[in-house]
């Protein structure tokens, strides 16, 4: 087992297989966002596609709407509390660092350059809540066609932010 510069080795064998196994495109929650949007009739989307900042998900770009899926675990997510590694922690606190931080630079060159961005988190695609997390998906979607949306980061299936505060710091007081 040969870890590249900067990245530690993996605890053991296993490990490593499992973190290889992460797929950055079509994952499980991006095919059932598509899926989802297929069924509601939005087709001529376009993947991953190069020519909008941050290369999104899935990019509408007659409507000007990106559609970002996020992994919980990757990009930190604030309605689950994913759990954190406890190896290499100083990586992995650097590693989420710089995911969020990338995650807000291509939210701003996307909203600067006009576009309505939206982050569906997977916690938000599971059963129960798929069907509420895509109608909202799709109503905007659909809103962007009809009319110019504003240029904003849309979070769907949030709760409002004041609940989200609450539970972050319940989350804060509960870790070490």
């Amino acid at each position: 087992m040969v870890a590249r510069a900067g990245v530690p080795a993996a605890s053991s064998e296993a490990t490593r297989h499992v973190m290889q196994a992460n797929r950055s495109k079509n994952t499980g929650p991006e095919l059932k966002v598509r899926a989802a949007l297929r069924e509601a009739g939005l087709t001529g989307y376009r993947l991953h596609w190069k020519k909008a900042p941050g290369h999104p998900d899935i990019c509408f770009p007659g409507r000007r709407v990106a559609i970002f899926v996020h992994g919980c675990f990757w990009h930190r997510c604030p309605h689950c509390g994913p759990s954190r590694p406890k190896t290499h922690p100083e990586f992995w606190e650097a590693k989420f660092a710089r995911n969020r931080a990338r995650d807000a630079r291509d939210n701003a060159l996307l909203v600067s350059a006009g576009w309505t961005v939206i982050v569906v988190w997977e916690c938000r695609l599971k059963k129960g809540r798929l069907d509420a997390t895509m109608e909202e998906v799709v109503a905007c979607v659909r809103r962007a066609g009809e009319e110019r949306l504003p240029a904003r980061v849309v979070e769907v299936g949030s709760p409002p932010a004041w609940r989200l505060r609450e539970r972050r710091q319940r989350l804060r007081h509960r870790r070490p």
